[in-house]
């Protein structure tokens, strides 16, 4: 009897240990991409935090452009610097072989957003720049995956190309435009894109094709009191045109936006303004409709400058493409999202989750939103929203992208709230989460070479054989001081 327990215990132990083999064999976080992230809290969250401090407008993040190129370098990846025409760009290229897999990397911040990580408004530096759009969080979970991806070909001696593009001024200057322009996306696969939100899920939708316009009016200055009749107003010429757009915009389609700031409106009031300036931006779904809405509004300023006997001239500052989607990737990431789940607050995050939530007049309830992953939505014609260089992206390269809960839930985008929340520990275990997404998407597409070709003969059908790429904004060098106050 005692040697037939024996032998059923022996058989039991085999059969467990071979049974948890194979679930351990199974269990798609058990690699080496995974157990690198799930040690490097401590790197990345010190990381974003670095560049989260020093915050840089478009074209002019020197410091957190160089601190992304140091921790990859240091990583094994080879880097090349100062592309398209941008001081900050750069490429960082790991590994060798089939497929290319590149990942989207940003980190210019926003002006007049300052703010501590604290649940109330508090500027560290009053009008001074902060990541209300994350992007200290973005190109930090970006690199945090590119690391992850190379430690797994490492490991697995897998052939394999992971390439980070460190894309400067995406809000406003396109910089990705430049480096599609500048043919750095030339042999690349696939790209992965992310962005810090207040949830967790792919996106779908096809945003808005932008074209970013300037509009400068030149009179002739004269004393407003003594002599106002020899002087004609530039400023008039701003705000007739201003008032002529804001008369159309009943006639243009409901999905358009068009929004405007005058960036110089005169010197004194006594003076009759010699010089003004107005900075347009004008968004439509489709970019043939775009195309239509810009002229229209470029006769509006001519008109106006007839009217007010003054001169004015165009400068297209930056364009960029509305997305194109690809369901087989979208589906792809939808299923690592859901493998990866949900960013989980400890009690501290929690309480700081409240206070915002309170100031914004939510439900806590609101927060569960952060645990869990939306379910992949169908695509949809958008109907007006926001514009990012990444569409000139993804009509040259098949492209995906989601985003994870870096901010609290209930908040706007572009606000102090962002800013508090993406400089904490939350915005640290949001961009853990995205760099986990990046490796199980990029294992996943180096092991399946037919998702590779399915989604490229997705890409080719959904953007024509007679497609041919011609950015918006024509051969203009980059706008390099754009965010520089004239």
């Amino acid at each position: 009897m005692r040697k037939i327990f024996i032998t059923f215990f022996s058989l039991l132990m085999i059969f467990s240990t071979a049974y948890g083999q194979k679930k351990k064999k199974n269990n798609p976080l058990d690699n080496a991409a995974i157990a690198y992230l799930d040690k490097s809290f401590g790197t990345y969250d010190k990381l974003q935090k670095l560049i989260w401090s020093h915050p840089e407008l478009g074209f002019l993040e020197t410091q957190s452009s160089g601190d992304h190129q140091r921790h990859l370098k240091e990583n094994g990846f080879t880097v090349e610097a100062n592309l398209a025409g941008m001081p900050t760009a750069y490429v960082a290229t790991y590994g060798s072989g089939s497929p290319v897999i590149g990942i989207l990397a940003e980190f210019d911040a926003l002006p007049g957003l300052s703010q501590d990580t604290v649940p109330y408004r508090k500027p560290l530096v009053e009008g001074g720049n902060g990541h209300a759009c994350g992007h200290n969080v973005f190109g930090v979970a970006s690199i945090a995956g590119a690391v992850a991806i190379k430690e797994w070909l490492q490991a697995n001696n897998h052939a394999g190309t992971i390439k980070v593009f460190g894309a400067p001024a995406e809000e406003g200057g396109g910089g990705k435009v430049y480096m599609v322009r500048e043919g750095l996306f030339k042999g690349v696969d696939i790209v992965l894109d992310w962005h810090p939100a207040t949830g967790n899920g792919v996106s779908v939708g096809t945003g808005t094709a932008i074209l970013m316009v300037d509009y400068v009016f030149r009179g002739v200055a004269a004393h407003a009191a003594g002599s106002p009749d020899k002087g004609r107003s530039a400023l008039d010429g701003v705000e007739a045109f201003n008032y002529m757009v804001n008369l159309l915009r009943e006639h243009v389609p409901i999905s358009s936006r068009i929004h405007y700031v005058i960036v110089n409106g005169g010197e004194a009031p006594n003076v009759v303004p010699n010089y003004a300036k107005v900075s347009y931006y004008i968004r439509s779904p489709k970019r043939d409709v775009l195309k239509q809405l810009v002229e229209w509004v470029g006769q509006a300023a001519e008109g106006a400058a007839k009217g007010t006997q003054t001169t004015v001239e165009s400068e297209i500052v930056a364009g960029f493409y509305e997305l194109l989607g690809n369901r087989t990737l979208s589906e792809l990431v939808q299923s690592k999202l859901e493998t990866v789940g949900g960013v989980k607050y400890d009690e501290r995050e929690l309480a700081f989750a409240k206070e915002i939530v309170k100031g914004l007049n939510e439900h806590d309830s609101i927060l569960k939103q952060v645990e869990t992953v939306i379910p992949l939505a169908e695509e949809k014609p958008s109907w007006g929203g926001g514009s990012t260089d990444v569409g000139d992206v993804s009509w040259n390269v098949p492209t995906v992208s989601f985003g994870t809960a870096t901010f609290v839930p209930g908040s706007a985008g572009h606000s102090w709230q962002n800013v508090a929340s993406g400089g904490s520990t939350i915005g640290t275990k949001s961009l853990i989460n995205a760099a986990k997404v990046f490796s199980l998407t990029a294992i996943e597409l180096y092991t399946n070479p037919q998702l590779v070709s399915e989604a490229k003969d997705e890409f080719e059908s959904r953007r024509g054989k007679d497609f041919k790429y011609e950015p918006l904004l024509g051969d203009r060098a980059p706008a390099l001081d754009y965010r520089v106050k004239k």
